[in-house]
């Protein structure tokens, strides 16, 4: 088996309306200060998500061997039970009792306009789940609540497990002091187009200069592919085109444990930044986070096919 991945994030539902209708219809400008609206919904889908439930489910596609590192409500038992029937460790997925599962309520309109509320949950209190002493080859610190990101990232640091920093969501919470200590605790950064921006504004460096310090960045970039910043250099990384556009949620967690599978399987950063790709694409073809089911032969032969590479046994 792989060597183990550390996953640190959220471990989330995500539950899913459809209304058949258009909220511009039904909230008016001039109304807005006393807004009281409902929406029936005869549509709705509940999905096993956050960032951590998310990346180890990929990695577990892949062959690696995932642990998610997160904090869950006693309602996330049929979520524990999923995972393990996966094969997935759930050893390091903290119950709190007394607290809900973080959940994402999101409705979606005709139009596709969504209007969502997040409740963390039990997520507050990620920061006291401790994985010090726990073994592994890689891990990823993957959107949480801050100070849970915070340390677990000094924990990794603590016991030299390299890792990589996602911002994700969690862009917010961080001002350009917090990211310059998140920078200089991890090994790698990964951002989309927007939040690379972003981290460029708050911090006051480019991302050749932050990749200079690091071992490397990675920005996605949509269908444009990615870019790989290493120190001194930059390489473009070809997209893959995806058999349909069906739904981006969670493309961004699975293009995470491409890379992660990636490192742990000494590729090289331009190949496992390729996988990435490959699993960003397989995603983005599915509704939902966690609805994909590619083989490894699927994707061995997407990854050659675009490529000209093999993907480890």
């Amino acid at each position: 088996m792989s060597e183990k991945v550390l996953v640190c994030g959220s471990v989330a539902f995500d539950t899913i309306a459809v209304f058949e209708g258009h909220f511009k219809d039904h909230i008016l400008a001039d109304s807005i200060q006393s807004l009281s609206v409902s929406f029936f919904v005869p549509t709705m889908r509940k999905e096993y998500g956050g960032c951590a439930g998310n990346i180890a489910y990929n990695l577990n596609l892949l062959g690696g061997n995932p642990v998610p590192v997160g904090t869950v409500g006693a309602d996330a038992s049929d979520y524990l039970a999923y995972f393990k029937g996966r094969g997935i460790d759930t050893s390091m997925i903290r119950v709190i009792a007394d607290m809900f599962t973080p959940q994402c309520f999101i409705t979606t309109d005709l139009d596709s306009n969504q209007i969502a509320s997040f409740h963390p949950g039990a997520m507050l209190r990620s920061a006291e789940n401790d994985l010090s002493g726990v073994a592994a080859a890689w891990a990823i610190v993957a959107p949480d609540a801050k100070d849970g990101m915070f340390a677990h990232a000094r924990r990794l640091k603590q016991q030299g497990i390299p890792f990589i920093f996602d911002l994700g969501q969690a862009m917010p919470l961080f001002t350009g002091e917090d990211l310059n200590e998140m920078l200089a605790l991890a090994d790698i950064f990964t951002a989309n187009d927007y939040e690379a921006t972003v981290v460029e504004q708050r911090t006051g460096r480019s991302m050749h200069q932050i990749a200079d310090s690091m071992k490397a960045v990675v920005v996605t970039r949509g269908a444009e592919g990615a870019t790989l910043y290493e120190p001194g250099t930059h390489t473009l990384i070809a997209p893959v085109k995806a058999s349909s556009v069906v739904d981006p949620t969670g493309c961004g967690d699975a293009h995470r444990a491409g890379l992660l599978y990636g490192l742990t399987q000494n590729m090289g950063l331009e190949h496992a930044c390729q996988l990435a790709n490959v699993m960003g694409a397989f995603k983005i073809a599915s509704k939902g986070p966690q609805n994909h089911q590619p083989t490894r032969a699927e994707i061995g032969a997407t990854l050659k096919q675009h490529y000209g590479i093999d993907l480890p046994a």
